[in-house]
């Protein structure tokens, strides 16, 4: 007999990172600057802040990394690998190195 192909069981849920990596989602893109100009939709300027939504073990782990989960951070786009995983593709896995800051509350 034949497996028939189920369409849900290839839903993934969650994404886990491994080795000195996170999974970001990215913050939306801006349409208009501070000064109130409004950018034209077939603009592109690189938003690199986001929330950290996964952290991996390896990173969890270690005492020298301070990140935690729901943490906003400055990241380079640059090496960042996007997954395919929501229709607006806003996650992103990211090495630890490309995470250049983490933004604190007193």
């Amino acid at each position: 007999m034949a497996k028939k192909e189920n369409p849900k069981e290839d839903i993934f849920e969650t994404v886990e990172p491994i080795g000195k990596r996170v999974v970001i989602r990215k913050d939306e893109d801006k349409k208009q600057t501070k000064g109130g100009i409004q950018l034209p939709d077939n603009i592109e300027i690189p938003t690199i802040t986001g929330r950290v939504v996964s952290i991996s073990a390896e990173v969890e782990m270690a005492s020298d990394i301070p990140l935690i989960q729901y943490d906003k951070v400055l990241f380079n786009p640059k090496g960042a690998i996007p997954v395919d995983f929501e229709g607006d593709n806003r996650l992103f896995v990211v090495e630890i190195e490309n995470v250049v800051a983490v933004f604190r509350k007193n």
